[in-house]
């Protein structure tokens, strides 16, 4: 058992791991760093075990929830990965047409987190959709490890073509009202952005600390509402954010921005010790009284 605890763990530690996850560093790189860190009662499996997602213990919503309908469906991506699954959830036998939220995973595939994600957004009153882009190459390998690797190998703008298409599986299902939000973590993050400059009918987006688009064209094309929570330690991703918002003001783009204290990129992922249970959870309520105002 493991008894580290955050607040022994030096903020180097989490920003090497943020390197890691986004692939400035290979595997074993990461490893010689860490091992810097393994000092007095810290021995490196310990500290390894300790930053890495435990995705046993962590669920806040069981797949077996007998409030929901949740199952695993395949969908068409014309124009991304040809066929995609995804994790299609609703609330059981609901009332009445209900909006629709595409989530969209980080940059490792449908892991169990994203997956748990899509229910507690189902839970809520929403059809969601959390689609898998390692789909063409045999879907989440089961680790975030391979699951990085597989996701370098597919081309992000093919894999934005995934998500949009899964907008459209959403927007056309019967149970569904037609109104249709986006809400992504990290890579998926970048993938909320997008879809707003890309889908002129998308009913809002909401980014957790996601790269911004690159160009004043391409902001000038959103139209839906942006909800974009970011934290303060994430110095990497925050780096465009001031450009980003004199764009969004300049063109009159209707947006809130949270910049969550003294947490790091990562903070709504509860598998991680990179999780703040506070900013998490605010921002969570905060996205859901997003969509469901605009939705």
């Amino acid at each position: 058992m493991n008894n580290i605890k955050k607040e022994d763990i030096s903020q180097d530690v989490f920003d090497l791991y943020d390197d890691y996850a986004h692939n400035k560093l290979n595997r074993k790189q990461f490893l010689e760093k860490l091992s810097i860190y393994a000092v007095g009662g810290l021995t490196l499996p310990s500290l390894l075990n300790f930053i890495s997602p435990n995705y046993l213990d962590t669920l806040l919503v069981q797949p077996d929830d007998p409030n929901l309908d949740s199952k695993m469906i395949n969908y068409r991506s014309p124009k991304g990965g040809g066929t995609i699954s995804g994790l299609f959830s609703m609330p059981k036998d609901p009332s009445e047409k209900l909006p629709g939220i595409v989530i969209v995973h980080e940059n490792r595939g449908l892991n169990p987190y994203i997956e748990d994600v899509g229910r507690r957004a189902a839970l809520e009153g929403f059809i969601s959709l959390a689609p898998d882009a390692l789909s063409p190459l045999g879907g989440y390998p089961g680790n975030d490890d391979d699951g990085r690797t597989m996701q370098r190998q597919r081309d992000r703008n093919e894999m934005l073509e995934d998500f949009i298409a899964a907008f459209e599986h959403l927007r056309t299902h019967e149970k569904c009202n037609g109104r249709i939000g986006v809400v992504g973590f990290c890579f998926g993050g970048w993938i909320s952005n997008m879809m707003a400059v890309k889908l002129q009918e998308l009913g809002a987006a909401v980014p957790y600390y996601g790269r911004q688009p690159q160009t004043s064209a391409e902001v000038a094309q959103i139209k839906a509402p942006l909800m974009l929570h970011y934290a303060e330690l994430d110095k990497r991703v925050n780096a465009g954010w001031p450009d980003y918002e004199i764009e969004l003001k300049k063109n009159n783009i209707t947006y809130e921005a949270y910049i969550y204290r003294e947490v790091n990129h990562g903070f709504h992922n509860n598998t991680t010790p990179r999780y703040d249970k506070a900013a998490a959870n605010l921002s969570w309520e905060r996205t859901i009284k997003f969509f469901k105002t605009h939705l």
